[in-house]
């Protein structure tokens, strides 16, 4: 059996190479503060990779994206272990598009910061007297360019975000950063509606997007995922006030309370977590996780 090492491992994840395509493996680890806990979530890996698996299908009328296959059978005999069994995804390669994709729906986080501050969102004016979680009248988007590993990601204007564009593809620069914008909105409007529908409140996320052999734009990465975008319960939701959520937020607020921890989880912090998870999955799929 041929073995393959990850051409790029993250924090989460880690990317092979299989010639003809990619295998993106996402890993039971967990981050938080720029920060790989010593503990795995159990199942993690597996409920991102099946959560961006269904968003992946309710989106490609919408645009294509680069998912092939998340049966193990498709992939080499290698990604045929139990370890890579339901959180692996066979992708096209693409040449990626050095911009990440933020979308935000409502009003929180650095952006409620940023807009006490001074009335704006990454430069964007917004109107007066908005609250805290509040909805935005409409979804702005608010790119951010990629930096290398150990450096911060910058928050760029539209007409920046084109300016480094170009310079990956000549020609191109201000065609595909209007187009991944107008992607971004119209994918978000699509899942954050039907999102609605079952529960869940879609406050913001990121997508990114990638360049095929055609010279078409291709959605890729991860999709509408707890750890790329924050899901509120509707159920409770109340303007004026930050919203519980499911992601790491069990572990955030563990961590604050408890700073000598060496970044180790208790045991009932790991259950919530994944907990969290398959409540998410199950309220946006319609289906127990398995």
């Amino acid at each position: 059996m041929k073995e393959y090492k990850p051409f790029k491992s993250g924090k989460v994840r880690e990317v092979y190479d299989a010639e003809d395509s990619i295998i993106m493996v996402a890993t039971d680890r967990i981050s938080a503060f720029d920060h790989i806990l010593k503990n795995k979530i159990t199942d993690k890996g597996a409920i991102l990779t099946q959560m961006s698996r269904f968003w992946f299908d309710f989106t490609k009328d919408i645009l294509p994206n680069h998912m092939i296959s998340v049966d193990n059978n498709d992939m080499p005999e290698f990604f045929q272990q139990e370890g890579f069994v339901g959180n692996s995804m066979k992708c096209k390669k693409l040449t990626m598009i050095p911009m990440e994709c933020i979308v935000r729906g409502y009003i929180t986080g650095s952006g409620w910061e940023s807009y006490k501050e001074n009335g704006t969102i990454c430069g964007i004016e917004l109107p007066e007297g908005l609250v805290e979680s509040q909805k935005l009248p409409e979804p702005i988007f608010t790119p951010s360019t990629k930096a290398e590993l150990g450096d911060h990601d910058e928050n760029v204007s539209l007409e920046k975000g084109a300016e480094v564009l170009e310079k990956s593809f000549p020609g191109h620069g201000r065609e595909y950063a209007e187009k991944v914008r107008d992607y971004t909105i119209a994918i978000y409007k699509k899942c954050a509606e039907y999102a609605l529908s079952r529960g869940i409140i879609i406050a913001d996320t990121k997508f990114e997007f990638g360049i095929d052999e055609d010279g078409s734009i291709v959605l890729g990465d991860e999709v509408l995922t707890p750890d790329s975008s924050r899901f509120w319960p509707l159920e409770g939701y109340k303007e004026g006030q930050s919203q519980p959520s499911y992601d790491k937020q069990f572990v955030r607020d563990w961590l604050k309370a408890n700073p000598d921890s060496d970044y180790e989880l208790p045991q009932d912090v790991i259950d919530k977590t994944i907990a969290k998870y398959k409540e998410a999955y199950k309220m946006l799929t319609g289906k127990d996780f398995e």
